[in-house]
């Protein structure tokens, strides 16, 4: 924090959901927090060894942004499952339920995932006000978390050919190689997915593209989806990675918050 106050948050939008009247969203970055070393900047995991007070200003500032008390900022307690919750009212802290997307049909609540390499998806109807938010790993992805997204707003009322989905910052493809039963189980879910592989060079390894696969998937539910094109792992000021922590041998890592509200 300097002299003029807080720095400013500087999340990653789109046009896709219009002109933020009816909906707000952000990728939110490192930027505007406050917390320190490994988790330098807006640092959102409550899973994460981060001072928890840090933490939970970070994230008051991320409802601030959206213009709520932190008490309606809500998430899941992530699992890499293909389960969506529908909420109606704002989760507390300690009652989030074991999933990995909500949607929401009710004003004044962000909800959030949180992300340090996996694809966080952000999804609005254009006309009416129902929008979700989900943590697509590799795991979700291929056993349907987006899928399941498209599917709870629906059955709140939205209509698959006006739903528009983000996939937000993520690691790209260039970064992100996997070993042969990687491939092997995405190839034994459908023979079309091979397109998602290239070789990385190693033997046996290859380098998956999680947002194209994402994207494609997205697609086939007859949604509108578009990446923002960021990679979470190249981009260190600006994004938290777990595999370049890993990489680097590194304790810990924070994770950036994506979130969306009806106004």
């Amino acid at each position: 924090m300097n002299e003029h106050g807080p720095p400013p948050l500087q999340p990653v939008v789109s046009g896709a959901f219009g002109n933020g009247r009816a909906i707000r969203h952000g990728f939110f970055t490192r930027a505007g927090g406050v917390s320190e070393g490994l988790y330098a900047g807006l640092n959102t995991g409550l899973g994460s060894a981060d001072d928890q007070s840090l933490v939970r200003e970070n994230r008051r500032r991320i409802a601030g942004w959206f213009g709520v008390g932190e008490t309606a900022l809500s998430g899941c307690h992530q699992v890499h499952s293909a389960d969506v919750v529908t909420i109606k009212a704002p989760i507390p802290l300690d009652g989030r339920p074991k999933a990995d997307a909500l949607v929401t049909a009710t004003p004044g609540i962000p909800i959030g995932v949180l992300t340090a390499d996996c694809a966080p998806v952000l999804f609005a109807d254009q006309d009416l006000p129902i929008v979700g938010a989900a943590h697509a790993g590799w795991k979700g992805a291929l056993t349907g978390i987006l899928d399941n997204t498209v599917d709870a707003m629906v059955a709140l009322g939205a209509d698959r050919s006006r739903i528009v989905a983000l996939v937000g910052p993520s690691i790209s493809q260039t970064n992100y190689e996997v070993g042969p039963e990687f491939a092997e189980r995405f190839i034994a879910a459908s023979p079309n997915n091979a397109v998602w592989f290239r070789p990385s060079g190693k033997p046996g390894h290859h380098l998956f593209d999680l947002t194209g696969y994402c994207v494609a998937r997205l697609e086939a539910t007859s949604v509108q989806a578009r990446p923002t094109g960021e990679c979470t792992y190249a981009d260190e000021t600006r994004f938290f990675s777990h595999r370049r922590t890993t990489h680097r041998g590194e304790p810990d890592y924070g994770r950036q918050m994506s979130a969306i509200m009806i106004v």
